[in-house]
């Protein structure tokens, strides 16, 4: 290895430094699997050992070398974001592991044999020459296969904490954006009202600031629980109950056990406000909206149902602001696991969908 493959990386805090059982238990079966792979190559072009006995020292060196490497580099730079030690210390202790994990093999091997190899292999500079090179050979691989394993692990928790910083700030944008578009029309309709009813006007105003009270307060998170999305979807209704009166009819349908599952927040709301603007207001009578949860086969589904004038003989439209928002918002959060439809309800009516994946 040079310079270039051990220089400095920027430090972040994460965990690829850190040992785990797991990755010691891989790691030492593959250095044994290369131990007896370098112990059978010796011994088919040598007669002076059994079997057994090549295979104990390659052992004895091979795991020696490994432990030196692979546990020192946990102590020789703890906080190395790669997980292997930066600069001349990376080299230092490859080093330092070979000569070291040679000697200390080769002794633990002289144990089994009943003899003593430093005296015949340094008598014989062809077998010196022969047992460095393999054992150059061996910490090298060793040692270059943990540092490209960590540094393409670095590289992938890197990569994976940039697109989740990307895609909580496309979230937090698109949630923004949401949030006035709500308060406008929500303004507009006030403004009507105000001159027709100025006593349920005076109402839907105090409806408005606890609205806002409860929902502009909140924390910013990219995520909350069902049960407030619900919570704030019922405030909302409240509100537009103000100003529609007896024509608007509402049923919230949140098992207990949904309740926790984690959501967008103001996923509901404009398929809501969608439903009213496009579905009750037209319709002399207005109508009920039903919005009701469920799980099945590892997915949330969630569905906005009303019985207003519905979608009629024109093409669905998905291309309104409320609805652009919740299905850039979803492949924002979820990629191509979710799904947004719109759908005719039988017998009258419409029906929006919201279908995202769920842990097990």
């Amino acid at each position: 290895m040079t310079d270039h493959f051990l220089s400095p990386l920027p430090v972040h805090p994460t965990s690829l430094h850190r040992l785990s059982w797991r990755n010691l238990l891989r790691h030492a079966l593959q250095n044994f699997a290369l131990n007896t792979l370098i112990a059978v190559v010796l011994w088919a072009g040598s007669s002076h050992h059994n079997f057994d006995v090549q295979w104990v020292y390659s052992q004895a060196i091979g795991m020696s070398i490994w432990l030196i490497i692979d546990g020192g580099r946990f102590v020789v730079d703890r906080n190395s974001p790669i997980g292997w030690p930066r600069g001349w210390r990376g080299l230092a202790l490859v080093a330092f592991g070979i000569v070291a994990g040679c000697v200390l093999g080769t002794l633990v091997g002289d144990v089994y044999a009943q003899q003593s190899s430093f005296e015949r292999i340094f008598a014989n500079g062809k077998s010196a020459a022969s047992v460095f090179l393999v054992t150059l050979a061996m910490g090298g691989i060793i040692s270059y296969h943990y540092y490209v394993a960590g540094k393409s692990a670095y590289f992938q928790a890197e990569h994976a904490a940039i697109q989740g910083h990307a895609a909580e700030a496309q979230l937090k944008l698109l949630q923004s954006q949401l949030e006035p578009h709500m308060l406008f029309n929500t303004l507009a309709n006030l403004r009507v009202l105000i001159n027709a009813d100025p006593v349920r006007a005076t109402q839907m105003l105090d409806r408005l600031i606890n609205y806002l009270r409860a929902t502009l307060s909140a924390s910013r998170a990219t995520t909350h629980s069902l049960s407030a999305e619900f919570d704030r979807l019922r405030d909302y209704l409240d509100l537009m109950a103000v100003r529609m009166g007896p024509r608007l009819h509402t049923s919230l349908e949140l098992p207990d056990e949904l309740r926790d599952l984690p959501v967008p927040p103001l996923l509901l709301q404009p398929l809501v406000e969608n439903s009213i603007k496009h579905g009750l207001e037209p319709s002399v009578t207005g109508g009920e909206i039903r919005v009701r949860a469920y799980r099945r086969a590892g997915t949330l589904t969630l569905e906005v149902i009303d019985t207003g004038v519905g979608l009629g003989d024109q093409p669905i439209q998905e291309t309104g602001f409320g609805l652009t928002q919740v299905r850039e918002r979803l492949a924002t959060a979820y990629g191509a696991q979710a799904a947004l439809e719109l759908l005719a309800n039988h017998p009258v009516g419409a029906m929006t969908r919201i279908t995202i994946p769920v842990q097990p």
